[in-house]
């Protein structure tokens, strides 16, 4: 056996999965636990309501948790709740949400309880607080390392082995008074556009439990949907944050990397650089992710990540009227009905409030999806498949193109991640050219949110991951409709991916569900893109 491949496991990875969902479930309080005979029936599809209706949470707990993250920091702050009830509310209504949408991997309700009882001593001995996060929840997508617990990221053959080490973000989380308490959901290797894998299952949208929550932060976007968590943190490589909040409706913003650590979460492709992983917050509201940006950004996160860089948080003035550049379709996959029905009534509201609003070419996305395919499985889809093997775990069906990958060598490499940077330089010039753009409106996904298993392209966000650009999904206040959102008579496909994605809608089964949109800026625009998706949602409302 070669050095750098894992030792075989004992334990078939049938056997591995059983123990880690037998011990997930036995890891939620008894008094958290919902008989099987109260939860909602299987056809009742939006299970969001369910948890002020099970008879579980008091009027205090139901308060706590539909409150926001910036809400809940200030009455801690101001002695109006506890941490400690603050956390245990959330405990609650994570074990709730986690019965009807299977969104948890690991829970850790006794230790953040531990955690909060230290935060209110100090709070009753000094009336201060530890620092601007004290006492408030924050959930962690499965990649992030706390010791004493595993990271399975979607492996049969990690979930049940305990990290030692804590990954950066976790100690600046704590460091700044937060409360981890649960970890969440991903896919296989976190590289499947929905939150699924053969340990844990696969996590459904709570808005519609027939749809997916996507991926790969599917467990964070389904529990904060839920309401059973005020703020999370997930991970992106290819549109793993701005997916999932897209099919769910929240807030996210993909950071460009450097801007908040990452380099000690655990993957499943350790090495891979081409496309730079990153992490960022989600949340109910774009105060909330700047509160987590806002307070990451001026912990000096540089001093502990090599990879970081030396920027705080800076103040953002707009200009009273901003400039968008609209993308309305990327040219290989056009965006289904209710995700074009929102584009455009976004743009037409932007234009109304005296917005300037250009056309936004896909010149280069087609090759920026091309060189991501090659990036992913440029190993031969060899980092995965070893890990697999240790278990004996099949590869899952959406992740084909890694057993069928062959190692492309250094050279092959080499050449591809030149033509990734001359492709960046090319938009760069695209974006100086477009005098005094301020931000790209795009799709997020093509949908409001696919069936589970129907999710078939990451195109509109993957590309701003070979851009490095800093990008938020948000909810444009339109809802599908079954009657409104129809392809038209003179729909042509670009190719057998865009009809496989008409022939796979249908618009009675997203009827209702909300459609996001992403805004894009340039490297680095972390600050700018949350002042001007705040603008945005403003515009929308009044």
């Amino acid at each position: 056996m070669a050095a750098s491949e894992p030792p075989k496991l004992e334990l078939d990875w049938t056997d591995i999965a059983a123990k880690a969902q037998t011990k997930l479930r036995n890891s939620i309080p008894s008094e958290f636990r919902i008989p099987h005979d109260k939860l909602p029936p299987d056809d009742q599809l939006d299970v969001t309501g369910f948890p002020a209706k099970c008879g579980l949470m008091n009027d205090t707990e139901l308060k706590i948790t539909e409150s926001y993250a910036t809400e809940i920091v200030g009455a801690v702050a101001a002695g109006e709740w506890t941490a400690v009830e603050v956390t245990r509310a959330f405990c609650k209504r994570a074990a709730i949400a986690h019965q009807v949408t299977n969104c948890l991997t690991v829970v850790m309700f006794d230790d953040a309880l531990k955690q909060a009882k230290k935060l209110d001593d100090h709070f009753f001995k000094t009336g201060k607080t530890i620092g601007p996060l004290h006492g408030l929840p924050v959930s962690l997508k499965d990649n992030f390392n706390i010791p004493g617990y595993p990271s399975a990221v979607g492996f049969c053959a990690w979930a049940l082995e305990p990290v030692k080490k804590e990954s950066t973000i976790v100690g600046i989380l704590r460091d700044l008074g937060a409360v981890p308490y649960v970890k969440t959901n991903v896919p296989t290797a976190m590289m499947i556009a929905e939150s699924v894998n053969n340990c844990y299952g696969r996590t459904v949208n709570p808005l519609n439990r027939n749809l997916t929550s996507g991926g790969s932060s599917g467990g964070e976007s389904a529990l904060i949907a839920m309401k059973g968590s005020p703020l999370g943190v997930g991970t992106d490589i290819g549109g793993s944050l701005r997916i999932p909040a897209a099919c769910t409706g929240i807030f996210t913003i993909r950071p460009s990397f450097g801007r908040w650590p990452h380099f000690d979460a655990s993957t499943g492709m350790a090495g891979q650089e081409a496309i730079a992983s990153v992490h960022g917050p989600m949340a109910r509201s774009v105060a909330d992710l700047r509160l987590f940006a806002e307070n990451v950004s001026n912990s000096e996160p540089w001093l502990k990540d090599p990879k970081c860089i030396p920027l705080p948080y800076r103040s953002v003035e707009l200009k009273p009227k901003l400039k968008f550049a609209v993308l309305w379709d990327n040219g290989t996959i056009h965006p289904t009905p209710p995700v074009a029905r929102a584009l455009k009534a976004v743009t037409e509201k932007l234009r109304a409030k005296g917005h300037e609003v250009v056309d936004w070419s896909a010149d280069g996305h087609a090759e920026a999806m091309d060189l991501m395919a090659k990036f992913f499985v440029a190993d031969g889809g060899q980092s995965i498949k070893k890990i697999l093997e240790a278990s004996g775990e099949p590869l899952r069906p959406e992740m084909k193109a890694y057993g069928e990958a062959k190692d492309l060598g250094v050279y092959e490499l080499w050449q591809l991640q030149k033509q990734r940077t001359a492709l960046a330089k090319r938009y760069l010039d695209r974006w100086a050219a477009c005098e005094g753009l301020d931000a790209i409106l795009s799709p997020t996904t093509p949908y409001a949110a696919p069936k589970n298993g129907d999710f078939k392209t990451v195109t509109y966000t993957g590309v701003y991951n070979i851009l490095g650009s800093s990008a938020t999904s948000f909810p444009s206040g339109v809802l599908a409709d079954r009657e409104k959102d129809v392809y038209g008579s003179d729909f042509r496909a670009y190719g057998e991916v865009d009809e496989v994605t008409k022939r796979d809608y249908e618009p009675a089964a997203v009827h209702g569900m909300p459609v996001s949109l992403q805004l894009i800026g340039r490297r680095l625009e972390e600050e700018k893109m949350l002042a001007i998706t705040e603008k945005v949602v403003e515009d929308l409302a009044s």
